[in-house]
């Protein structure tokens, strides 16, 4: 790829299966990386904590350049379980877009960084806190993978981590499925699954008009680390379906809330993420207002 370039620069990842670790840097910006299907064009590797790599340098794909744009591919950190925290997907970039692509591991899977990151169509699996990060991103129309974890573990979905009270920092999933994945749908009495917990005092989640499955536990949301978050985070549901969408049974925290229609028009695209300015642009599919 050359320095010095205009417009959007466009990167076709055949069929395969890549065995590395990738790097898009700072300098890299306005990339469109697309492949034949996130079956068939496969980043994998399997660093991780375990194995003495701090966090971020566990990542199988760490995208740091503004603007990037992923089509049709697949990230997976193949470390398992056992070897604990194992980023398949590192996101610094502001103004991101993955579509119809696939997020696979355990812990920590996608680590959705910083900036504003929209991700529609794709297909994300784990086990703890496997959508976690700082970012401003929405999740559209996803599929929300958990397996089974090891005896004496609990699922997480998502752990935000908005620091301060000021900001947008947040993850919205909209329109999304929270399944078991084969490993665990046979098993899922046998563990806990939810929603989300507090990685940092402000952390802020938005499920909404999402379908979420008998495998998440009533009280829909877990604790971190003792009452940490629970008065300052705001955690909040709109409109989801399913057996797991009961709301009667969910924690009791001054910082939950079950929301009204106004209130979760500001989570969605336009507002949340200032998004009718940029994704336009870029032919998005996007739907920009509530579902319902």
């Amino acid at each position: 790829m050359p320095r010095k370039y205009s417009g959007r620069f466009v990167i076709y990842v055949k069929t395969g299966i890549y065995k590395e670790n990738v790097v898009v840097p700072q300098w890299m910006v306005n990339i469109t990386m697309y492949g034949d299907g996130y079956k068939r064009s496969i980043v994998t590797g399997n660093k991780n904590v375990k194995d003495g790599f701090q966090l971020s340098n566990t990542s199988t794909f760490a995208v740091l350049g503004d603007g990037f744009m992923a089509r049709y591919m697949g990230f997976i950190n193949t470390a398992g379980p056992i070897k604990e925290q194992a980023v398949a997907l590192q996101v610094y970039s502001n103004n991101a877009v993955f579509l119809n692509c696939l997020m696979e591991g355990y812990q920590d899977t996608l680590y959705a960084n910083s900036g504003r990151q929209f991700y529609r169509n794709c297909q994300i699996t784990g086990t703890i806190d496997f959508i976690f990060g700082h970012a401003i991103a929405v999740f559209q129309n996803c599929n929300i993978y958990l397996r089974k974890p090891l005896k004496n573990q609990e699922n997480v979905v998502t752990a935000q981590g908005k620091e301060e009270n000021s900001g947008n920092s947040g993850f919205v999933l909209q329109n999304c499925n929270f399944l078991a994945d084969h490993t665990l749908e046979r098993e899922k009495g046998k563990f806990k699954s939810y929603l989300g917990r507090p990685w940092k005092l402000y952390s802020t989640t938005i499920v909404m008009e999402s379908y979420i499955g008998d495998l998440i536990s009533p009280e829909g949301w877990l604790e971190y680390n003792g009452t940490q978050g629970i008065k300052t985070l705001f955690y909040a549901e709109f409109n989801n379906r399913g057996p797991g969408s009961d709301t009667s049974g969910r924690v009791t925290w001054p910082g939950y809330r079950v929301i009204k229609r106004k209130e979760a028009m500001r989570f969605t695209v336009g507002p949340f993420l200032q998004g009718e300015a940029w994704l336009t642009n870029l032919g998005v599919p996007v739907h920009f207002g509530l579902f319902t």
